[in-house]
């Protein structure tokens, strides 16, 4: 009788390859990696999306009273003084200058209502949007950008907190109100600063300094050095709020995220102000015109 033949065991099934391996074979047809040419466009775009959900959520209950309180004191509390040292020799600077171009022109009597027309309608409102973004938001940033490295965003949305409702909304409210109060101060003390500085310095006359003043200057001069405050304002505190909420890179990454939040905000402020410049003179017709 012959011997069984051997039976010969089954081979173990071969293991699949790491997810890494496989996620590398698998070519998915038509899909490309996002170029880095179209990183600003997608960042803007994501900027600007958070200025609308922001837009938004103000409109929505329940409004964070206490936050806005305590975020419209700080901000206040950094930018008085500071606004209030810097418009002083901005208004000299700027009265000064004028003096010295009207008086070779021969028109020296116009040396009033040009310096405070230039305070007025672009001094102050630049003057209120570096310091809300230098101040204010370089400290709104560093805020958000540690309590998300902390996750402690995440924890909200879990929970079932909007952290833009509850976080972003009374910081960007904030900053509009005091920079749209700030401009006002700023205004007022960099136009006593000119005249100081006209009347004394340069030998001109109060009642020449005021003539002009009133000859030149009208009521939507004013307006719209509140707007252009409160717009700026608002951008500050949403480019502040958006490179808050998205840091890279742990600690360091606030850091960063706080250098650009303000090198981002100056950009726009100055193209912003630009624009709205060009509007309001092509809208509004000079005064006796």
């Amino acid at each position: 009788m012959t011997a069984p033949m051997p039976v010969r065991p089954p081979e173990p099934p071969e293991k699949p390859p790491p997810a890494t391996l496989r996620k590398a074979a698998v070519k998915i047809p038509g899909r490309r990696r996002p170029s880095r040419l179209l990183a600003p466009l997608r960042e803007t775009g994501k900027l600007f999306a958070l200025a609308v959900a922001v837009a938004r959520a103000i409109f929505r209950r329940p409004f964070q009273v206490r936050e806005f309180i305590e975020q419209f004191w700080f901000v206040a509390s950094v930018t008085i003084l500071p606004a209030a040292l810097v418009s002083i020799p901005f208004g000299a600077v700027i009265a000064l200058q004028v003096g010295s171009l009207t008086q070779q022109l021969g028109a020296q009597s116009f040396t009033g209502g040009a310096s405070v027309l230039a305070v007025i309608q672009q001094a102050s409102p630049l003057i209120v949007a570096l310091l809300i973004s230098g101040a204010a938001g370089s400290a709104i940033c560093a805020d958000l950008g540690s309590r998300k490295i902390r996750e402690e965003l995440d924890a909200m949305e879990v929970m079932g907190v909007s952290p833009i409702q509850r976080l972003v909304v009374p910081r960007v409210l904030a900053t509009m109100l005091v920079a749209v109060l700030l401009n006002g101060l700023i205004s007022v003390v960099g136009t006593l600063g000119g005249y100081f500085f006209n009347v004394i310095m340069q030998d001109g006359t109060p009642g020449a300094y005021l003539a002009s003043f009133s000859a030149l200057a009208q009521l939507p001069d004013l307006y719209i050095s509140e707007v252009k405050a409160l717009i700026f304002g608002f951008i500050a505190g949403i480019v502040a709020a958006y490179r808050g909420l998205n840091p890279r890179g742990g600690p360091k990454g606030v850091g960063d995220a706080v250098n650009q939040s303000v090198v981002i905000t100056f950009m726009l402020l100055f193209f912003v102000n630009m624009v709205l410049t060009a509007i309001y003179l092509q809208i509004v017709p000079a005064k006796g015109s």
